[in-house]
């Protein structure tokens, strides 16, 4: 029996050394081809837009194109960092993306738990589309939303507010506020999404692990504590290094959506994309634009590398690479 089960891998492995990578892609062709529009997206806005990286150094002419018009060194880049709220908008961006990072971590992890915890699967079926569902919604959707919320005079909170004797708040005015506010919509939005992925890792921990757990008589939060969160560690620090690749980018489709050119809560909302937005639909110049964008790209990679070899260091199980 060993002797055929060793001649049948050597025949099998034969084969697939004679499977050429056509012969490959052609046996399989309706797999490979369910991929095709992923490669087709990442090649057109990633891979094809980095020649265009070359305009944050030109002075662009759209007549003369990328490969024609004036080369003018780092001179873009002074168009944001000679500003006077360069440094405000810059600390704002970082601000509200490490808040959004560790709240959001923190609550997807908190709902993953949850969901692994809930023993009637009807009802945690029900749960989970409850918490995904706001991720499909547009941030314009939640900004009327929000402005129901907390509008002056017809908002609920200003209502409830009246209801039990109290004064009502101008909350588009109160630039304080929105850091936290925006906090709290980026976790009603995009945790329930994010807890899919930590749920997935808690489903892969061997089981075996909680029932000798449970003979020695831990509780659930024992074996939360002791073997869920230890477990689920690597997930959660490769997810964190790939985020902070992102750390100088705002988000501009929520913060621009909520808080559009009301310049009264700029000092704590205005983030760099959103101030190079309103730059470049003032100058017109796409030029100033590309240099903050290579800015942001350069800085984040560096922080992902410095990051990465930190964690490699202190924690090889949560490095990605």
């Amino acid at each position: 029996m060993q002797t055929r089960t060793s001649l049948t891998k050597e025949n099998a492995s034969k084969v697939k050394k004679k499977t050429g990578v056509l012969q490959e892609l052609f046996i399989n062709r309706f797999s490979y081809l369910l991929i095709v529009p992923a490669l087709l997206y990442v090649f057109i806005f990633s891979y094809a837009t980095y020649p265009y990286l070359l305009i944050a150094f030109q002075h662009f002419n759209y007549q003369k194109g990328v490969f024609g018009s004036e080369w003018i060194g780092f001179k873009n880049f002074e168009f944001f960092f000679k500003t006077s709220d360069a440094l405000l908008i810059t600390i704002n961006t970082v601000k509200l993306n490490v808040m959004f990072l560790i709240a959001g971590t923190v609550s997807a992890v908190f709902i993953a738990i949850l969901f692994n915890e809930i023993r009637s699967r009807l009802f945690q079926r029900f749960a989970q589309t409850t918490m995904i569902f706001p991720n499909f919604l547009s941030w314009i959707i939640v900004s009327y939303m929000m402005y129901g919320l907390f509008s002056t005079d017809f908002g609920m909170i200003n209502q409830a507010l009246t209801f039990f004797g109290m004064e009502t708040v101008n909350w588009y005015t109160k630039a304080e506020a929105w850091p936290w506010i925006l906090v709290a919509m980026k976790i009603w939005k995009e945790a329930g999404m994010g807890s899919i992925i930590y749920l997935a890792a808690i489903t892969g921990i061997d089981h075996s692990l909680y029932e000798s757990a449970e003979i020695d008589g831990a509780t659930r939060w024992d074996k939360i504590w002791r073997i869920t969160l230890p477990l689920l560690a690597p997930t959660i620090a490769i997810l964190t290094l790939l985020n902070l690749g992102k750390i100088f980018y705002g988000d501009f489709g929520m913060i621009y959506a909520i808080i559009g050119d009301n310049g009264v809560l700029y000092p704590t909302t205005d983030v760099i994309d959103t101030y190079v937005f309103r730059s470049l639909r003032q100058i017109g110049d796409p030029s100033n634009a590309a240099a903050v964008g290579l800015f942001q790209s350069t800085v984040g990679l560096v922080l992902v590398f410095v990051a990465n070899w930190l964690t490699r260091r202190y924690f090889k199980e949560g490095a990605l690479y």
